[in-house]
C-alpha cells in the first residue's frame, strides 16, 4: 500500500466558498497551517474567496500549502466583469485554480465548454488545475452516471496534452452528496473512481491515467476520511463544510491510512 502512496501523493483540499472576511480567513489559514505542519507525505490545498486570498496568503507563507482560487477566467484581461484571471491568482500567491465545480454548473448554469475553456486558461498560466465532475441525483437513479461523467471529463479535457496533465487533478463531486450530509459509499466512491481512471486510460497512455490524481468531493468528514482515502482509486478529498473549522480539517488532512 505504501508503494501506492508514494506513486499518487495524496491531495487534502479545503474549499472555502463564500466564507470567511480576509481576517477569518487569515485564523483559519493560520490554524490550518499548524495543524498539517508534520505532514510530509501529503499535499495540502486551501480554496478561499477571491478576497481573501492575499491574506491567506500571507498567513500560509514558509508552509508548503498550496494556495488555489475557486475558479479562474481563461484570458488575462478584458472585458469580462467578475471575472478573475491566471495572471491576478498568481498575483495574489494561488498556484491553482478549481474550475467545473457542481454549483458553477448548476446554479450559475457554466457549460463543459466553458469549464473546457477555463481549463485551457489556466493550464497556459502553470497553474495547477483541479477539474470537478459529477452527477446529479436524478441522473444516478436514471442510470446515467457514467455517460455524464463521461462527457463532462472527455469535453473538458478537450485539446489538454498528456504532457498537460501532468498539472491537472479531477475530483469526483456527486451533486446528490454535497452540502446534503449524504456520502457515497465507499463502495460506490471507489467504482466511480475506477470508471474515470479506466475512462483516462483510453483517451491517454495507461502511465497517464495510472499517475492522476482523482479526488473525492461530497460531505467528506473525519468519521469517514479514512475509509475514503483506503480506497485504491482516491487519492484525496476536495471539503467543502468541514474545511471551515481547522480541527474537523485537520483530522481529515492527517487521516489514518489502513
Amino acid at each position: 500500500m505504501m508503494g501506492f502512496y508514494m506513486q499518487r501523493r495524496p491531495l487534502m483540499a479545503g474549499n472555502w466558498k463564500m466564507h470567511t472576511t480576509r481576517g477569518e480567513a487569515r485564523t483559519l489559514a493560520s490554524a490550518v497551517a499548524a495543524a498539517c505542519a508534520k505532514e510530509s507525505d501529503r499535499d495540502v490545498l486551501l480554496a478561499p474567496p477571491f478576497t481573501a486570498l492575499s491574506a491567506v496568503s500571507q498567513a500560509i507563507a514558509g508552509s508548503a500549502i498550496i494556495l488555489s482560487g475557486q475558479n479562474v477566467c481563461w484570458q488575462e484581461q478584458g472585458a469580462f466583469t467578475g471575472e478573475i484571471s491566471p495572471g491576478m491568482l498568481k498575483d495574489a500567491g494561488a498556484r491553482a485554480a478549481i474550475v467545473g465545480h457542481s454549483e458553477r454548473r448548476q446554479i450559475f448554469g457554466e457549460s463543459d465548454a466553458l469549464i473546457n475553456q477555463r481549463v485551457a486558461g489556466a493550464l497556459r498560466s502553470d497553474l495547477l488545475v483541479i477539474l470537478c465532475v459529477g452527477e446529479t441525483l436524478d441522473e444516478r437513479e436514471a442510470g446515467k452516471a457514467f455517460n455524464v461523467l463521461e462527457n463532462q471529463v472527455r469535453i473538458g479535457l478537450t485539446g489538454v496534452t498528456a504532457e498537460n496533465m501532468t498539472r491537472l487533478v479531477l475530483a469526483y463531486e456527486p451533486v446528490w452528496a454535497i452540502g446534503t450530509g449524504r456520502t457515497a459509499t465507499k463502495e460506490q466512491a471507489q467504482e466511480t473512481h475506477a470508471f474515470i481512471r479506466g475512462l483516462l486510460s483510453q483517451l491517454y497512455e495507461k502511465n497517464v491515467a495510472d499517475q492522476l490524481r482523482i479526488l473525492y468531493g461530497g460531505s467528506v468528514k473525519p468519521t469517514n476520511v479514512d475509509e475514503l482515502m483506503a480506497q485504491p482509486d482516491i487519492d484525496g478529498v476536495l471539503v467543502g463544510g468541514a474545511a471551515l473549522d481547522a480541527a474537523s480539517f485537520g483530522r481529515i488532512i492527517n487521516f489514518e491510512q489502513e
